[in-house]
């Protein structure tokens, strides 16, 4: 199994766990020219800007640089611009590693 149809598979799971703990998922894969955000998330009004991560042989948060990290707040920055969003937001990650864990408001 290539690369892509893994994460696509790790990012459907991350999008089921959201959803089971009342997430409403707004968009997924939201291409910038900083990068892109798997999945953004609406939850008690704030925007959830969340990075998926899987893997079996190693920790996969690890994969979530400071520059990783900069892109993605620079993408979120700008949907929340295009969008007119006057909401708070985090940076979010999922692991899924067999079992899922989500890390709220991350930053290096």
């Amino acid at each position: 199994m290539n690369t892509r149809k893994k994460g696509n598979i790790a990012e459907e799971k991350a999008c089921e766990y959201l959803k089971q703990k009342g997430y409403k998922i707004v968009e997924r894969n939201f291409y910038t020219k900083f990068g892109e955000i798997d999945i953004i998330a609406f939850k008690d009004d704030v925007f959830h800007f969340i990075e998926v991560k899987s893997g079996t042989t190693f920790e996969p948060i690890f994969n979530i640089t400071p520059s990783k990290l900069k892109r993605i707040i620079r993408s979120a920055e700008y949907f929340i611009k295009q969008n007119r969003i006057d909401s708070a937001f985090c940076i979010d990650a999922i692991i899924v590693k067999g079992e899922i864990d989500h890390f709220v408001n991350i930053s290096f």
